[in-house]
């Protein structure tokens, strides 16, 4: 029964504290914190062991990592080399050598301070990956090279607890152990990589062939848990096992059933490890060292996100990104207390530093959601166009079709329309999209096409259609504004999300809108009523109708949105027309108080 109530009271905790703080726009992350702190030792004392929730919550960062490899295929795997290796090895590198050199000059000790360095380089792999789903930016460009970072931090773990041993021996050469222990891991590595190449596969096609959804679930949870414990095994990390497991299945035709079996599992354990996290921060600690704790997260906060914003714009990022990245990674990581323990146990650090230090992590984790909020509110809009790159020079003659936006969408049109030797000019305003599709031979330019200057540039007084193809909704509505103001001559054609999507771009002067899944939809729902049996021309007929109806109802809905009086007054009518019908039609009477009878 106390488990019972100690599980009621995680529960409640987070059912009161998620939603109160994703209403405030902070987040779960930061709900799960507070929760934590709330409940844990230094709170109410109503839960208690914060380091045995922590180790049984770290299941939920394997879970999600597990999930994240799922995503990455190994071709998009290999295409983020340069970013793991790039930017995560420069990450590391310098921000570790940074904080270490600070540390020394405070007074600690040259191995000391090498741990404490590159401990507080390392970032939160659970706390951003989470942040960064929950704010649907894993697949932006600051989501993936941050994930690239986390990636590179994850495996750097390795020979960071490799090296405390031989910092604490006075740097003396490592004895055979320590590279027997490295072998040992890339051996398993390679086992897990090859091994599971061949055999995952067919135990995922035996659970099921079992035909049992439960057998199926635990054959997923086995194989995500048994690679984990595989990598702790050989000293690695559990989160890189699950990864690596993640990966090797994620082309198989099970991935999206895995997906789901995991991701219950994943959000309620994951929660729990943020609790934990929240349950084991000390404020006694902030009480009495307030200038250590306090001042020691500001400036890991500070000193990281300088680092990696300088970093980030060096190797090619946008302004906009590269503070994303930056303010994203700032504060200090798990792995950090795995370091600083072993430091601890090695006598490398003292329990005086290493406990403020913890705290000061714990701080810069919960700080986290807050300064990301805040500077998507207060800094990013006040870095359009500043720092990026400038539109390209357009030195294509006028061309009678405009197209802004040349993800899979655009370049469907651009390719029908190259079919048929009609010239184009397309616009892109993601610059690695602009430089993908030119490194293949494409011709494509960079800019922003809701800025009348762009669209000057491409000729839009002398083109005759512009299509709007791009995939975020507000920028769309942008760019329709722009051109019905600036060019109305031009036709506008635009792609649109939803139906409520395509009223705004009537709104905003689309002369024709196309909804995205409309038309693939009804190809499909012709092809089941054909598979159930109705005639060819009976199923193309009732298609037909049915487009032609729904894209009436869409105008109507049109007209109804600009037109609410109208509306009420066509509803009054009706009523009244009801009601005469009613008083003067004898059958109508009788209809209706038999159907009052029957009920």
């Amino acid at each position: 029964m106390a488990l019972i109530g100690e599980i009621a009271v995680f529960l409640m905790a987070a059912v009161v504290a998620v939603p109160l703080f994703r209403f405030l726009g902070l987040g779960s992350v930061l709900g799960y914190l507070a929760a934590g702190l709330a409940i844990g030792p230094w709170g109410l004392g109503l839960a208690h062991d914060p380091e045995a929730i922590l180790h049984f919550g770290e299941i939920g960062i394997v879970f999600l990592l597990f999930v994240i490899g799922l995503e990455l295929r190994p071709a998009r795997l290999r295409a983020l080399r340069r970013s793991v290796f790039g930017l995560g090895l420069a990450q590391v590198v310098v921000t570790g050598t940074a904080i270490s050199a600070v540390a020394w000059t405070l007074g600690v000790p040259a191995g000391g301070a090498w741990v404490v360095g590159f401990g507080l380089s390392l970032s939160s792999t659970a706390f951003v990956l989470q942040l960064l789903a929950e704010r649907r930016e894993l697949t932006s460009a600051h989501g993936r090279a941050a994930f690239s970072v986390l990636l590179f931090q994850d495996l750097a773990v390795i020979p960071m607890l490799a090296l405390v041993p031989v910092f604490a021996g006075g740097f003396s050469v490592p004895d055979d152990s320590i590279w027997l222990d490295l072998m040992y891991a890339a051996t398993a590595v390679a086992g897990l990589v090859v091994g599971g190449h061949y055999l995952l596969r067919p135990l995922l096609r035996a659970a099921a062939a079992e035909g049992n959804y439960e057998v199926f679930t635990a054959a997923t949870l086995l194989i995500v848990l048994g690679s984990a414990l595989l990598m702790e095994w050989v000293g690695l990390s559990l989160g890189l096992g699950a990864f690596l497991a993640g990966v090797l299945v994620a082309d198989s035709e099970y991935r999206h059933q895995m997906e789901a079996d995991i991701e219950p599992f994943k959000g309620l354990l994951l929660g729990l490890f943020f609790m934990g996290v929240g349950m084991s921060a000390n404020p006694g600690i902030l009480v009495s060292r307030p200038e250590l704790v306090v001042g020691g997260a500001v400036a890991l906060m500070t000193g990281k996100t300088l680092l990696t914003l300088g970093l980030a714009r060096s190797l090619g990022h946008s302004g906009k990104e590269a503070v994303r990245l930056s303010l994203i990674l700032c504060q200090g990581g798990e792995f950090a207390f795995v370091l600083f323990a072993a430091a601890l146990n090695r006598g490398l650090l003292e329990e005086a530093l290493v406990d403020p230090l913890i705290m000061a992590v714990t701080l810069s984790m919960a700080l986290t959601p807050v300064l990301v909020w805040a500077g998507e509110r207060l800094l990013v809009p006040r870095l359009d166009g500043t720092g990026e790159r400038p539109f390209d020079t357009i030195d294509d003659p006028p061309a009678p079709v405009i197209i802004a936006g040349f993800g899979r969408f655009g370049q469907i049109v651009g390719r029908l329309l190259s079919s048929l030797d009609i010239r184009f000019t397309a616009l892109e305003i993601s610059a690695s999209q602009v430089d993908f599709v030119r490194r293949y031979g494409g011709k494509l330019y960079f800019g922003d096409a809701s800025h009348r200057q762009l669209l000057q540039a491409a000729h839009a007084d002398k083109a005759g259609i512009f299509v709007i193809a791009v995939d975020d909704m507000e920028a769309s509505i942008r760019i329709a504004e722009t051109v019905r103001q600036h060019f109305p001559g031009l036709k506008i054609l635009a792609r649109a999300r939803n139906r409520s999507h395509a009223h705004r771009l009537m709104d905003a002067g689309a002369h024709y809108v196309v909804r995205e899944v409309l038309h693939s939809s009804l190809s499909l729902g012709e092809q089941v009523l054909k598979s159930l049996g109705f005639e060819d021309s009976v199923a193309e007929k009732v298609v037909s109708i049915f487009e032609r109806v729904d894209e009436d109802t869409l105008k109507r809905q049109q007209a109804v949105r600009h037109e609410e009086k109208a509306l009420m007054q066509t509803a009054e009518e009706a009523s009244e027309e009801l009601r005469h019908l009613f008083e003067t039609d004898a059958d109508t009477r009788k209809q209706y108080r038999r159907s009052v009878e029957l009920d």
